[in-house]
């Protein structure tokens, strides 16, 4: 999962370096915190947030076929 958020977000930012997936599991529940440049904060947000919420509908997605939760938290 860390990988496909990194192919996802690396594809949108000006600094694709500077991207960074931690993920954090407390039992049935992941959470991956994304960390990018200052600069390339709203291109990963988007207009309304409709970029964050199709990254996270994507992992919704791939999670299901694992029967666990995840939660995308992006980081100033």
């Amino acid at each position: 999962m860390t990988e496909l958020i990194k192919t996802i977000v690396t594809s949108l930012v000006d600094h694709p370096e500077q991207v960074v997936v931690t993920e954090k599991a407390s039992g049935n529940a992941l959470t991956y915190q994304l960390a990018v440049h200052q600069d390339d904060l709203g291109k990963v947000i988007g207009k309304q947030g409709r970029i964050a919420k199709a990254i996270r509908t994507v992992l919704f997605a791939a999670a299901s076929h694992e029967n666990k939760r995840v939660q995308l938290e992006i980081l100033e």
